[in-house]
């Protein structure tokens, strides 16, 4: 009898694996023929760029851009395909197929979604994975760059500073964030008091449409135009690039990092830092880092400054002498050597490394964000 029960399981497993391949090669087969119709001829085999699970990069492909390993288990929902465009009209393709076989599309530009909602779905679904639109144009002249929505933040600044030492773009300190999902969802970084969200500086764009159609900003309108500017990845079509407009930085930035325990006043630095920091010159960016320890409370201010530090030291004097900021806890660099800063590398380290798209390794994590509006009282930091 226990022999015809394990008999009767492995029957039903193979079965299921059966039919979850067969499945999976039934929709491969229909959705490269429908690729094959709606693209025109080009120099791309098409097979190249669709990863079923049978295929040997299928589970390298899918992983590359997972970075919460929460959505990187057995027991995850997988992608029936993934594909990877390496040009707009295969994203005009895919949206058109996926709608006539009725699948879910998922928009991956770097993977960073906390909830992983760009490679995981609780419905059959697509990965539409931009990996290969990676085209960075930068034009001087005109103070813009036009970006591919699979390029990463890293990859921009890195092209950026090809071009120029005295320009920059306000957008995030994650190298491996990609431009399509972080620009999508605002864009915060750390020039956003002098110069907004990323969004804020997005002057032209491409999106392919729910119909399918390639569209810029005149073709779009202004209401679309308006809507993909922080509207959220992935709801009003598929960004398959964004012009962007280039910010002045001086030659010379600076950084500092200071850290206080309880003992060392944390508690009026963290009290005068909550006034400071959203009034301050807007060329000073302020962030607050607050660590428990076993027996104290670290109060961790990084910061940087769109100037020298003989500025900086004078200004944080006068509005924030809590700190005790000193010229010899400053830094001064170029802007991208701040970029690198903020990522955490090595002093000295080559610009170039930002050309890396994984140099980080996938965690479990849960992660949160909000907006404290009214300040707490000293009392509550104490």
């Amino acid at each position: 009898m226990r022999r015809m029960m394990i008999l009767s399981l492995v029957v039903l497993l193979v079965f299921h694996v059966s039919a979850s391949w067969a499945a999976s090669t039934s929709v491969y087969d229909n959705f490269l023929q429908c690729l094959n119709t709606n693209t025109n001829p080009s120099s791309t085999q098409l097979s190249n760029i669709i990863y079923a699970e049978n295929n040997p990069s299928y589970s390298s492909v899918l992983r590359a851009y997972i970075r919460n390993s929460r959505f990187n288990t057995t027991s995850t929902p997988k992608p029936l395909l993934i594909v990877s465009p390496s040009a707009s009209s295969h994203v005009q393709a895919s949206v058109v197929c996926a709608k006539q076989l009725g699948i879910q599309l998922r928009i991956r530009s770097g993977g960073h979604d906390y909830e992983g909602l760009s490679y995981w779905s609780d419905q059959t679904f697509i990965v539409l994975d931009m990996f290969n639109l990676r085209t960075v144009t930068v034009d001087i002249e005109d103070s813009s760059v036009w970006v591919q929505a699979g390029v990463t933040l890293g990859e921009l600044y890195y092209r950026i500073s090809e071009k120029s030492k005295v320009h920059g773009f306000p957008a995030g300190v994650g190298p491996t964030v990609g431009i399509g999902g972080h620009i999508s969802g605002d864009g915060y970084g750390n020039m956003l008091r002098k110069f907004g969200l990323a969004v804020d500086n997005v002057l032209d764009a491409q999106i392919v449409d729910a119909k399918g159609r390639l569209l810029d900003r005149k073709a779009m309108g202004e209401d679309l135009f308006w809507a993909i500017k922080g509207g959220g990845g992935g709801s009003f079509g598929v960004i398959v690039a964004y012009k962007l407009k280039l910010v002045s930085v001086p030659e010379t930035v600076t950084v500092f990092q200071a850290a206080r325990t309880l003992e060392e006043n944390a508690t009026d630095v963290v009290s005068r830092w909550q006034e400071v920091a959203p009034t301050t010159d807007d060329g000073l960016f302020m962030r607050l880092l607050l660590q428990p320890g076993s027996d104290t409370v670290k109060a961790t201010i990084m910061a940087e400054f769109l100037g020298n530090a003989d500025q900086l030291v004078s200004l944080l004097g006068k509005q924030f002498p809590e700190l005790g900021l000193k010229k010899d806890d400053c830094k001064e660099m170029s802007w991208i050597e701040s970029v690198l800063w903020w990522a955490n590398y090595d002093n000295g380290t080559s610009p170039d490394v930002l050309l890396d798209r994984n140099p980080d390794h996938a965690n479990f994590l849960k992660r949160k964000s909000d907006y404290v509006q009214p300040q707490f009282p000293k009392v509550g930091w104490s």
